[in-house]
């Protein structure tokens, strides 16, 4: 049997990469592929569980290399649980986040290096890489005005943070779809939704042969 695809979502707040996933998974679902859309932190009830610690209460609650621990303590029943499985038998996976968040918001303050962060994911996740990673990229305004209008008040521990700490992470992105662009790929996501899709599809092609 053919093994599945991995595809990751990635992007700071409000970019869109939950609408994305569900749009792209039924474009590919049209194609005749079996797809799973997932997120992280989450996807299995533990990687929930972990999720609710991580993700609630203020941002002094964990220490960053505690958040770090758990956040690859989720991804690693992540892959167990869901995705490696699910790519064994031949199905898609779409994740809004996986392994590059970690890389992108937990190296900000320079406390953790990225080779600190991919040590956690070689041990955790038997250094599981998606087959493609988009990046969802939009000015921090129009980010944070569009978060803002989900949260409706109301945004996590991380997505609480300052406009400097998100600058930074969509700094790294970009870094990453410029140090790695065979599987990483910048998408302007300023578009409208469904050409967004269209590309990301496009960007797709050579994954489905």
């Amino acid at each position: 049997m053919t093994r599945g695809r991995f595809i990751s979502l990635e992007g700071g707040e409000g970019t869109g990469k939950s609408t994305q996933a569900k749009a792209l998974a039924d474009a590919l679902e049209i194609r005749g592929f079996k797809v799973h859309v997932t997120r992280e932190p989450g996807g299995t009830p533990g990687a929930e569980t972990i999720r609710d610690l991580l993700l609630s209460g203020s941002d002094e609650k964990w220490d960053m290399r505690t958040e770090a621990v758990l956040f690859a303590a989720a991804r690693a029943e992540h892959c167990a649980k869901l995705i490696r499985p699910a790519l064994a038998r031949g199905e898609w996976v779409i994740s809004d986040r996986f392994i590059d968040s970690s890389r992108a918001y937990q190296s900000v303050n320079g406390e953790l290096s990225d080779d600190e962060i991919m040590d956690l994911h070689r041990v955790g996740s038997n250094n599981l890489m998606p087959d493609r990673t988009f990046i969802l990229d939009l000015p921090e305004a129009v980010a944070s005005k569009r978060a803002a209008a989900r949260d409706r008040g109301t945004s996590d521990r991380i997505g609480g943070r300052d406009s400097d700490y998100h600058q930074a992470v969509m700094a790294n992105f970009r870094q990453f779809a410029n140090d790695e662009p065979e599987r990483v790929h910048l998408i302007d996501a300023s578009d409208v939704a469904e050409r967004i899709t269209e590309n990301l599809v496009t960007k797709l092609g050579d994954l489905m042969s």
